[in-house]
């Protein structure tokens, strides 16, 4: 195989698609208007009540959240169903500790929860509950955190009476003092004698103010429930790598509190919640007028699809083996075993061992034929090599850049995720520089590219035994990859490692944003994985590139990362950042 056979548009033309598809999924729907069809989803008539919820702040037990309580339980009682409203007072230790806007002193507030039920047809069967909270934290108006899942939840009852009464129970939880220590729902789920007729529950968050509404948390043993959305979800977003690391990470929602104290022990449990505009997070400018409604559309739309689809099922779905499954470009939902990874790294390998044999006498180290047989030479360890190499020192710099950008060892939390736009720039930057470095004068063969991708067959293989269902993120690419080169060199061959190449690297470029929205201000070195398995997908349309090329674009990427880490340092700290944060 030799890049120079490849014509350079073949090339660009996968990276340009890439760019597409990643933008594709990573964007939220346009928000339906207030002239949607009755039955639909419309964030126009959702943002009524975000407007009205999140005129103030509205922090747990004050007289703001009152009226919100008031407020919430009207709306419900207006759409037909009945409403308690369960009061109590948490614990002061805890809600002392926790609650960091709270005065010295003051007076643990008495808290309340919603509690809402519209009756279906046979009572007797297990409900579906919906859940989000109705309080904000001290200073924030809360549109997105969590007056979006509240709204949410209205507009998904109102669109669900417009079919007609369904099958089962739908229940609303609206709890208080999320914020400061998830109160509400503990005092449901350990409490409240509704909670033992849940058979399955949606609940709906936000870190930030806008992106894709993403599943990112289930119940254990999700396999029934994931091939469940699947069906139901028409335009879903979701990774069952998302719900591997909110398990490792420490990181809580009300849906934490009904894992452990399960209403039933079969329930299903879906966790939405969007990361994007991550500047707005406990924002005092987390208004509804920067709520991005795109993303409320987004998070109400997989709410009412799932939400419809389980109050009208015969039965619920119930515990079974955990899946791998992710969305395609939010175009439907991919659920696989958690085992079918280990077919799929068999055929990577063989594709690997495939191209290591394509030649019909490869080179020794010393330059001598042996007999016609595949030996391990200068190109496949040339090619393993770089691709380490690359790995390291997109690690390396992505570490040193961010750590450059900081302005003490001790940074402001909210000001590092208002910079994660620019983080995301510098990373980028970094990337290109590294890859340029590494492979821009490179002349890819088969066995080269075999080399290249051993290392990352082998952290595949790692994943797929240590974490299964997150393993697809290294399974896939490899499998892919390796199969598309081996793929002819002209005509349908081309086109479809052109299409291959732009899949797998429009796959990872979402990736890397999403972790680095997620976790990018402390571990931006986690891009080189999504990068390097990128960068395997488009070697086979690879061709080298002219030195001054090389030199020039490999200096504008560390100008640009250089430039935009010193313009985070020396910034001042963001208009975006909680009061309460820079106080304490």
């Amino acid at each position: 195989m030799k890049s120079a056979r490849t014509p350079p548009l073949a090339l660009l033309a996968a990276m340009i698609l890439a760019v597409l598809l990643a933008i594709v999924g990573t964007t939220p729907p346009a928000p339906q208007t207030e002239r949607a069809p009755t039955d639909n989803f419309s964030a126009a008539r959702a943002m009524r009540d975000v407007r009205a919820i999140a005129a103030t702040p509205h922090p747990a037990g004050s007289a703001a959240d009152a009226r919100v309580q008031a407020y919430i339980a009207e709306r419900l009682r207006s759409m037909g169903l009945t409403v308690r409203l369960d009061r109590f007072v948490p614990d002061a230790a805890r809600y002392a500790r926790n609650a960091s806007w709270a005065k010295p002193g003051e007076a643990v507030p008495t808290m309340s929860n919603l509690v809402a039920v519209l009756p279906g047809r046979d009572r007797s069967l297990p409900a579906l509950a919906m859940m989000a909270h109705h309080d904000s934290v001290g200073g924030s108006p809360g549109a997105a955190d969590d007056t979006a899942g509240v709204a949410a939840i209205l507009e998904t009852v109102r669109a669900v009476r417009v079919t007609g009464q369904s099958r089962r129970d739908l229940m609303v939880i609206v709890t208080d003092g999320e914020e400061p220590g998830l109160f509400g729902a503990e005092r449901f789920f350990g409490t409240d004698p509704e909670r033992s007729r849940i058979g399955a529950l949606i609940n709906l968050e936000a870190r930030g103010g806008g992106g894709r509404a993403t599943l990112f948390q289930t119940t254990p043993a999700n396999g029934a429930a994931i091939a469940f959305a699947a069906r139901a979800l028409r335009h879903p977003a979701g990774t069952s790598l998302a719900v591997f690391l909110y398990k490792v990470l420490p990181n809580d929602t009300d849906l934490t509190e009904a894992l452990a104290k399960p209403p039933r022990p079969d329930f299903a449990a879906f966790n939405f919640a969007f990361i994007g505009r991550p500047e707005l997070y406990h924002s005092p400018r987390a208004t509804p007028e920067r709520l991005d409604q795109g993303a409320l559309q987004d998070m109400g739309a997989q709410t009412l699809d799932l939400a419809r689809a389980l109050l009208t099922a015969p039965q619920l779905p119930v515990r079974h083996d955990d899946v791998v499954f992710f969305d395609l470009f939010g175009t439907r939902l991919i659920v696989l075993p958690a085992w079918s990874g280990w077919p799929l790294l068999a055929v990577g390998l063989g594709a690997l061992a495939l191209l290591v044999r394509r030649t019909t006498a490869l080179k020794s180290v010393l330059g001598k034929p042996v007999l016609g047989k595949p030996v391990l030479g200068k190109p496949f360890f040339g090619g393993a090599g770089r691709m380490l190499a690359l790995i390291v020192a997109t690690i390396a710099l992505a570490t040193l850049a961010n750590w450059l950008s900081l302005t003490s060892a001790k940074a402001n939390y909210y000001d590092r995720l208002a910079a994660i736009p620019r983080l995301e720039l510098i990373t980028a930057a970094v990337a290109l520089a590294a890859v340029l470095v590494v492979f821009a004068r490179w002349k890819p063969s088969a066995p080269g590219i075999a080399g290249a991708a051993l290392p990352l067959w082998l952290m595949a293989a790692a994943l797929q035994w240590f974490a299964p269902t997150a393993a697809y993120v290294a399974v896939l690419p490899v499998a892919f990859a390796t199969l598309a080169a081996l793929l002819p060199q002209g005509g349908a061959g081309r086109v479809l490692a052109v299409l291959i190449g732009a899949m797998v690297a429009g796959y990872q470029i979402a990736l890397a944003h999403q972790l680095l929205q997620g976790v990018g201000p402390v571990m931006p070195g986690l891009i080189a994985l999504p990068l390097a398995l990128a960068v395997l997908a488009l070697l086979p349309l690879w061709r080298t590139l002219p030195v001054g090329v090389t030199r020039g674009l490999v200096a504008f990427g560390v100008i640009v990362a250089l430039g935009t880490a010193l313009w985070v340092r020396f910034d001042a700290l963001a208009d975006t950042v909680p009061t309460y944060s820079i106080a304490r």
